[in-house]
């Protein structure tokens, strides 16, 4: 038990660095893992209205909770916690955009590289890919999801772009558990352009 633990503590250590280290590639307008010629397909359109909104409430909240605490002279030291909460959260926050931002989908002629922010990463080799489409999903029930070998990869609940394969890919999900699909659903601001990077004689079946 304490092994599982320690490792998905581990990550998540480093899930915090990375975006970090996102923000920073993001104010310099840097992309991550984009080699020269690469097809990029972003995925950031469907939540940054909401993270945006999101943000400014915590914004908001922040402030009226300190003036509150000061007000009502409680323990600085109780005060700096919350305010430390509350300034975590908004960091995080802003990771999240700048990784999503920084770390798009990629399609090289070797690969599909199928990410979300820092937190997944699946590289997905072209030969294997014999069918993709345009299939929009607006029920998915949360950010990486496995089920009767069919990876899903949303962004706000939604998916809109299918990969059928004809072998299996591994991969490793956010705490660290290993799996494999031959199914992927994803979500790209732009799916008829994934379709189009990915259309050959092999994959003909179209939105």
């Amino acid at each position: 038990m304490r092994g599982p633990m320690v490792r998905a503590a581990l990550r998540i250590v480093v899930f915090e660095l990375k975006g970090l280290l996102a923000i920073g590639q993001w104010i310099i307008r840097r992309r991550d893992g984009v080699p020269d010629g690469a097809t990029v397909v972003t995925y950031t359109k469907a939540q940054t209205f909401m993270l945006s909104l999101m943000l400014f409430a915590m914004v908001v909240e922040t402030v009226v909770v300190d003036l509150l605490l000061v007000a009502l002279d409680v323990p600085a030291w109780l005060r700096f916690a919350v305010l430390i909460a509350d300034v975590y959260g908004l960091l995080f926050g802003v990771m999240l955009a700048a990784a999503c931002a920084t770390r798009p989908h990629v399609i090289t002629p070797d690969e599909l590289r199928i990410r979300f922010g820092v937190y997944f990463d699946v590289r997905v080799p072209v030969e294997r890919i014999v069918a993709v489409r345009a299939s929009r999903n607006y029920n998915e029930s949360g950010m990486v999801i496995v089920k009767d070998g069919r990876l899903s990869v949303a962004v706000s609940s939604q998916t809109n772009v299918t990969v059928e394969l004809s072998e299996p890919v591994a991969f490793v999900r956010p705490f660290g558990s290993r799996g494999e699909a031959t199914s992927i659903r994803f979500f790209a601001d732009e799916p008829e352009k994934v379709v189009a990077a990915l259309r050959t004689d092999r994959t003909a079946e179209a939105a």
